[in-house]
């Protein structure tokens, strides 16, 4: 009885493993097509490779997409062990931004579905990426880290774009860290899809700020809840602030000051070998009222301004001295200037180049 029970146990393991070899199977040469960067509303086809590689005959027996968004076609012949057919899923574009579809296969190979995905991201119009967001922050794009308010009057409240795109497939709430009192930002959206492109609005409320002439800092970009900041996020934030002179009357235009200088723009250039060196420039006032001279401002660290006075009365003149360090130049350094802010209303910011190149005591 127990030699009987043993060959029925042998000859039902002999019958399986025969079965086993002679199954179907199925191979994939790639489940995951990438699709690139799709035009909203200009469909695409990604086309799936499918190999009978077991020794009997594959049979598709359903291919069933994740949405109606995708539209399949595939073989419903079998398929003879060795033969290679292809599955195609056209994607209708019709969703702007990233997108990831399943396609579910079911088989003869077994009771298990196999998987096939397709992605991609989807533009309103085709873009150059790099060249409409240079700013690359990893999870997300920008489309500048500096941003520029430039000849601002006391009282106006001008406002910059910045516009983000969200490099991923999953939702982020851009939030702009380390704001000054005097900027505003509005998010638009508050939170940004993936695949998306969002707009920040700086505004900028001048009545706020301190000091007249340039006013830089730095605001950081967070991109989810606990980020840190780092130079990696860093955007810079500029504006040069002057007076306002809305509340003149004709009068008052006629008879303001005028600045005159005797040069625009000073050159250190034939300086080489001389550890400091010094020029004078003055700088006069050509109208009726007194000049008031509210700010000097450096850029560029190998030079020191000295001005006599900063009032300057009609008709009068004073001198601003300018002195050069070789030894603090670098050739890579930019060319420093000198800002001036001033009450003329035809020239509130005066600004005065000065040339150092060439100068340098270490070339």
């Amino acid at each position: 009885m127990k030699r009987l029970l043993s060959y029925f146990v042998f000859a039902l393991a002999a019958c399986a493993l025969q079965a086993q070899n002679v199954a179907p199977a199925l191979t994939v040469k790639h489940d995951v097509v990438n699709m690139g960067e799709l035009t909203y509303l200009q469909p695409r086809t990604a086309t799936f490779e499918l190999t009978s590689s077991g020794k009997a005959p594959l049979q598709l027996k359903s291919v069933k997409p994740s949405c109606g968004c995708t539209a399949v076609e595939w073989p419903n012949s079998p398929i003879a062990p060795g033969q290679t057919v292809k599955i195609t899923a056209t994607y209708d574009a019709r969703m702007l931004g990233y997108f990831q579809k399943e396609i579910e296969v079911f088989t003869n190979a077994g009771d298990a579905p196999v998987y096939l995905t397709l992605q991609g991201r989807v533009v309103s119009t085709a873009t150059n990426i790099e060249g409409d967001f240079p700013i690359d922050m990893g999870d997300v794009r920008l489309s500048t880290n500096a941003i520029i308010f430039d000849n601002v009057n006391r009282g106006d409240r001008p406002e910059a774009h910045l516009l983000v795109l969200n490099n991923t497939r999953t939702n982020i709430t851009p939030v702009l860290m380390h704001l000054p009192s005097y900027l505003t930002a509005i998010y638009q959206p508050e939170t940004l899809a993936g695949g998306r492109v969002g707009r920040i609005t700086l505004r900028l409320n001048s009545d706020r700020m301190k000091s007249y002439g340039f006013n830089e800092t730095t605001i950081y970009l967070a991109r989810k809840a606990g980020d840190k900041v780092t130079p990696d996020n860093a955007i810079s934030v500029s504006s040069v602030l002057l007076p306002n002179f809305s509340n003149l009357s004709e009068n008052d235009l006629k008879t303001a000051p005028l600045v005159m200088l005797s040069a625009d723009s000073l050159d250190f250039s034939n300086s080489a070998g001389k550890k400091t060196v010094s020029q004078t420039l003055t700088i006069g006032n050509a109208g009726e009222k007194p000049l008031n001279i509210s700010c000097v401002q450096l850029e560029g660290r190998a030079l020191n301004v000295s001005l006599a006075n900063r009032v300057v009365k009609p008709g009068k003149r004073v001198k601003l001295k300018v002195t050069l360090f070789a030894d603090r130049v670098r050739a890579d350094d930019p060319e420093p200037h000198i800002l001036l802010i001033t009450n003329d209303p035809t020239h509130p910011k005066v600004d005065i180049k000065v040339n150092v190149h060439g100068a340098s005591r270490e070339q």
